[in-house]
């Protein structure tokens, strides 16, 4: 086996996302990313505009993916040993409960991206003055919107007999998904820890954004019984150890929501330092420091993260954008026009422009700036002329139309315009992508070539961790994460820009208010 001098301490992270999980192990000394294994996660849709995941076969699959990576460690040579702290990143908002005697699911879990809530969140609205969806935002940070965990939760309060039950008879447990993980990865049934970090609590509508602690106030409006909630701690600090496996007795020490742990492994420690995600969805994350900044914009307030128990929490504002990839995974699982998701660069490359086409991929409405739960996916401007490749360019300019409109609303609540965009996530890898979203900003962005920065984050989390401490969050990590970069330039004009934009916003204003109150198909009873 390597010896440590080769390779350094290393640190593990578990990145259980949407529509994947992977167990990564980087290098603590260079931030290099030694190894991982990649496995993809089943979605289920059994109604309209629903979207559900079995949480059995999440955790099973950061099973396979930690044993899959330590083989492939033993092939290069690598004592496993030389692991010595495990992250956990995660899709957040997306709501588990479970019975705490069996550690079965009381249902399956329910996707950050459903909105079955949509007759929920109009129910909630009715209890307050004016039905402002915004009337919670000086306590939370967050609008009223399907989006939260809160109101996901509340569903299955509403619908789910199971749920009930297991509440009054004092055996449910909710968490997001790093608490389920947290939960199973620490012994389940046998003394497994129900926790989460101050980051996720953040994306459940239920704790104080101005204390971090669950709010009382917030929960007996949601009908949510505190004690079935996790404790809330920081993202870095040794929680518990591995109970099972090839890496048993290895602390976990670090845990973030994904966009958060993208935005520490951009190294965005500064105020006034953004990153943009792009994945299933689009996030963009400005760090605000240590003041919670609410926004007159359509942004949310959020933790950004909290190194250590001692450390403060650093706060964030957040653009939230519901549909980016699953835009492309929809045009080749639902519409065939293309075989794999990488096709689509190749297809959109075949023309110049769309066309005139605009793709507005409301699918499960419209997250930041507009919150409009009622809008819907239209596809417009189509003549005899368009083609699926102009389809697939307009899908692409749909992200990055997204993607200017929450960094004009961020530039509108800082005041100070940000001059370039740092970027991460699975999409990034798709250059005409990048191109076509500093065109359409208008300012430079800038790739690393090392496009694994959510899971990175969640190492420098653990890796930083008291008692381990392997990983110095200060000048060394400044140092070891300014990682080579790619960066694409503006090559349009303004007026250029400013005309595109304003026909997009033209296409939103029509996927509005298209799905009415006495059409919604979103409601219905525990499955």
């Amino acid at each position: 086996m390597a010896s440590a001098s080769k390779y350094g301490p290393l640190v593990g992270a578990v990145d259980q996302g949407t529509s994947s999980t992977r167990f990564l192990v980087f290098d603590s000394r260079t931030a290099e990313l030694l190894t991982y294994h990649q496995t993809d996660i089943k979605q289920f849709f059994p109604k309209e505009g629903w979207v559900e995941e079995d949480p059995k076969e999440i955790l099973a699959s950061v099973h396979l993916c930690i044993e899959k990576t330590v083989e492939n460690l033993k092939g290069l040579g690598v004592d496993p040993t030389e692991i010595k702290a495990i992250g956990i990143t995660n899709q957040r908002e997306t709501t588990i409960v479970w019975d705490k005697l069996t550690g079965e699911p009381l249902h399956n879990a329910i996707v950050w991206l459903d909105a079955r809530t949509a007759s929920t969140v109009e129910k909630l609205r009715d209890k307050i003055p004016g039905r402002n969806k915004e009337f919670l935002k000086t306590k939370c940070g967050l609008p009223l919107s399907t989006y939260f965990s809160a109101v996901k939760l509340k569903w299955m309060l509403d619908n789910c007999q199971q749920v009930v039950t297991a509440i009054n008879e004092k055996r449910c447990l909710f968490g997001t998904v790093d608490s389920w993980l947290m939960w199973n990865l620490t012994g389940g049934t046998k003394g497994g820890l129900h926790i989460t970090d101050v980051t996720n609590a953040s994306r459940t509508m239920l704790m104080s954004i101005h204390n971090h602690k669950w709010d009382a106030e917030l929960c007996r409006f949601f009908s949510v019984p505190m004690d079935i909630l996790p404790e809330i701690r920081s993202c870095s600090e040794i929680y518990s150890v591995m109970s099972e496996g090839s890496l048993k007795g290895i602390p976990i020490s670090g845990i973030l929501g994904d966009q958060q742990s993208a935005l520490v492994g951009q190294a965005c420690f500064k105020e006034g330092q953004a990153k943009n995600t792009y994945g299933t969805g689009c996030f963009l994350l400005y760090n605000t420091g240590q003041q919670p900044v609410i926004s007159e914009h359509g942004l949310l307030t959020t933790v950004a993260y909290q190194l250590g128990r001692k450390q403060p929490v650093i706060y964030a504002l957040e653009g939230s954008v519901a549909i980016a990839g699953a835009c492309i995974r929809w045009l080749k699982d639902n519409m065939g026009i293309i075989e794999k998701s990488s096709d689509i660069e190749k297809l959109a490359s075949t023309v110049k422009d769309t066309a005139g086409t605009y793709f507005v991929p409301a699918f499960s409405g419209l997250y930041a700036p507009y919150w409009q739960t009622d809008a819907r996916g239209i596809i417009c401007g189509l003549t005899q002329f368009t083609t699926k490749a102009h389809i697939a360019r307009a899908a692409l300019e749909a992200v990055c139309f997204q993607t200017k409109e929450i960094l004009d609303a961020m530039n509108q609540d800082s005041g100070i315009p940000i001059p370039s965009l740092q970027v991460d996530g699975g999409m990034t890898e798709n250059p005409l992508l990048m191109q076509i979203q500093a065109d359409l900003l208008g300012i430079p962005v800038i790739r690393p070539s090392m496009p694994e920065t959510t899971a990175l984050g969640a190492a420098i989390a653990a890796g930083a961790a008291e008692g381990v401490q392997v990983w110095k969050v200060g000048d060394k990590l400044d140092s070891c994460t300014a990682i080579t970069t790619y960066t694409y330039n503006p090559s349009i004009g303004d007026s250029e820009r400013e005309k595109r934009y304003a026909k997009w916003k033209r296409a939103v204003e029509r996927s509005m208010h298209w799905q009415s109150d006495e059409e919604d198909s979103t409601e219905g009873n525990c499955m």
